[in-house]
């Protein structure tokens, strides 16, 4: 037993000493265009920004752990348009993906996929007094999700940029299926 954990730690150590010889750190920023799905509801596409760091470890094959703040949301309407609403999300996330990338160093294409957690820290909702009493519980959303991600990216020297996709694992709020989804443009400058 001993033999075997003295093996999976050096074979720890030795991939964590070559990630790190292979790493890079940065910040990235850029927009969102975000949009909640809601049952039996009319949705629309709200912009948004996002703005944090990213790091990256490996090489051809690579581990990118990011932390940024973003601005989403979604607009709503019944079906009669009757009745229409709008609610605003400040989330911090945590995606960790993983990716791939081909070219050298001063240039190079990646594609990458992962799991993202959002936290909201804070929610501005605005329905109309009619929806409200139509769609009770509507704007009771949960504050913590998971989410995918999945997209492609290109470095040229020390500026990075990437688009992906972001769709919601679990409902922001189940009541009325309501899903988040999003596409992401995002430029990042690397300092190593």
């Amino acid at each position: 037993m001993k033999k075997y954990l003295l093996s999976a730690a050096l074979l720890f150590t030795v991939t964590v000493g070559a990630m790190a010889q292979s790493s890079t750190f940065g910040i990235k920023g850029g927009v969102n265009f975000s949009k909640v799905n809601a049952d039996n509801l009319n949705s629309s596409t709200v912009s948004g920004y996002q703005a944090g760091l990213f790091a990256r470890f490996g090489g051809a094959l690579y581990v990118q752990p990011e932390l940024y703040v973003s601005s989403t949301g979604g607009k709503f309407q019944s079906t009669d348009g009757l009745y229409n609403g709008d609610v605003k999300f400040t989330n911090l996330n945590v995606p960790l993906l993983l990716g791939t990338k081909i070219g050298s160093n001063s240039l190079n294409f990646r594609l990458m996929v992962g799991p993202v957690y959002s936290y909201t820290m804070s929610k501005s909702q605005n329905f109309s007094a009619n929806f409200v009493s139509a769609y009770q519980d509507f704007g009771k959303y949960n504050n913590s999700t998971l989410g995918f991600q999945a997209g492609g990216g290109v470095d040229v020297g020390p500026i990075t940029a990437d688009l992906r996709y972001e769709g919601g694992l679990t409902d922001v709020n189940k009541n009325f299926g309501q899903r988040q989804n999003l596409w992401a443009l995002s430029v990042g400058f690397k300092f190593l």
